[in-house]
């Protein structure tokens, strides 16, 4: 793939200090279409919208209008200006907003990391923020508001599960394996979303589609048995294809197929690896890789299969749920018939990074530095989570700002006994139990 060249003139900007939200703009992938794109100098305009992307009609809060929203691209060693405008008014839902932009290493630039309340305050209703950043050293898409490959997330509250979600691609003019493949460009993005058909206030037990690309199909009844478009990925035969992956979910992971063919995955989470051959993985949210897939079958028309982790939503395909179109040019304009079984799933253990870096400290439960237990419990009477027998609450004004202020003192930052100090140069290891309810 060539380095990016932006073709649009440069966006005008304004930067509103104090309103540290950001927020990020997602594309909506036609069929078969090549994805729309901006960057790395754009506006990004939040707004509300009612789409049907599975047949149900709902108020949804979006990124330049569509799910998901614009691809954000641009190469390694860009600096990145996007201007988040917030354009939001239905009263359902939020209508204050940040944009958080996973996996994007922010040294030096927390203050543009979107955490709401953590390091910045939202953008409310008809103001703008201007994210600054560079990305020296990723080389990959970041995640889902969420650009991630890139994902962009939202972070106020729970826009992102309303559909704020979107993709943000960094290409590497100096990838390590582009002799693997022979196509990499916005149509070979593949987003996996979870949808619902209650705004995300009013807390939806599960989501009741699976949308790849933005199209999909929910479950049956719920819109009168109309059966709605599926995404479309078009290649050619012979050709071979640098897949990005993106788990744009809000909640629920998935197990992701393409029938009869196999995949390598050649970069996790914005880190190459050493090339894995696999025909499955699961994905979860937040989750990127990249996998090449060579178009070495019979022209045909072949699924693409994401189930939902059974607990977290409606599995199965029937009726072309949780389901896409591999369609060969040549094929058939029609649904696959085809039928798959995994029999090399990927087992993380056997992913190994490119460079083979050697994780800090030693590999055994507490060989690091420094040890920080996070112990998590629920109560279901008021819906709140306590970390270390702390119940978490939102700061009253942003932790940064904060510092900014002349607070270092960790006793006194708000919220106490929420936020945690650690040394500098030291290795630190984070022991996470497990939770039933709610994750992680």
């Amino acid at each position: 793939m060539k380095p990016y060249n932006p073709t649009s003139p440069p966006a005008q900007f304004f930067h509103h200090a104090m309103l540290k939200k950001y927020l990020f703009t997602v594309i909506t992938f036609e069929l078969a279409a090549q994805a729309l794109t901006i960057g790395p100098i754009a506006d990004l305009v939040i707004t509300n919208k009612e789409i049907a992307p599975d047949g149900f009609q709902r108020q949804s809060t979006l990124a330049g209008g569509t799910f998901p929203g614009p691809v954000i691209v641009g190469n390694k060693g860009d600096r990145f200006k996007i201007n988040v405008k917030n354009d939001l008014t239905d009263p359902s839902m939020y209508r204050a907003t940040t944009i958080h932009w996973h996996g994007i290493w922010q040294n030096g630039n927390n203050w543009a990391d979107g955490g709401a309340m953590v390091s910045q305050c939202p953008i409310v209703q008809n103001s703008s923020f201007l994210y600054e950043f560079d990305v020296l050293n990723q080389a990959v898409p970041l995640l889902p508001s969420q650009w991630r490959d890139g994902l962009l997330i939202n972070s106020s509250a729970v826009q992102y599960c309303d559909g704020l979600r979107g993709a943000f691609i960094i290409y590497d003019p100096e990838d390590p394996f582009n002799n693997l493949y022979d196509v990499d460009n916005e149509s070979t993005i593949i987003t996996l979303a979870d949808w619902y058909h209650e705004v995300a206030p009013q807390r939806p037990a599960q989501p009741l589609a699976t949308l790849i690309n933005g199209l999909g199909r929910t479950i049956t009844g719920q819109v009168n048995n109309t059966q709605t478009e599926l995404a479309v990925i078009s290649v050619k035969q012979g050709v071979r294809y640098r897949f990005r992956l993106i788990g744009l979910s809000c909640d629920v992971p998935y197990n992701f197929t393409i029938h009869h063919h196999s995949m390598i995955i050649i970069e996790a989470d914005g880190e190459y690896t050493t090339p894995l051959h696999v025909d499955s993985l699961w994905v979860y949210p937040g989750q990127r890789y990249s996998v090449v897939v060579h178009a070495n079958q019979m022209i045909d028309n072949y699924w693409i299969r994401a189930d939902m982790l059974s607990s977290r939503g409606p599995s199965g395909f029937d009726g072309g749920r949780n389901s896409a179109i591999f369609r060969y040019e040549g094929a058939l304009t029609a649904e696959p018939t085809t039928l798959g079984l995994s029999k090399r799933p990927l087992n993380e253990a056997d992913l190994h990074n490119q460079q083979l870096k050697k994780p800090y400290g030693t590999p055994q439960l507490g060989g690091a530095d420094i040890v920080v237990p996070i112990r998590q419990s629920y109560n279901a009477n008021n819906q709140t989570f306590n970390i270390n027998d702390v119940q978490f609450q939102s700061p009253s004004v942003p932790v940064l700002l904060q510092i900014f202020n002349g607070t270092y003192d960790i006793e006194s930052l708000m919220p106490t006994g929420s936020i945690y100090k650690l040394p500098a140069n030291k290795s630190v290891e984070i022991q996470i139990s497990g939770l039933s309810i709610g994750g992680p």
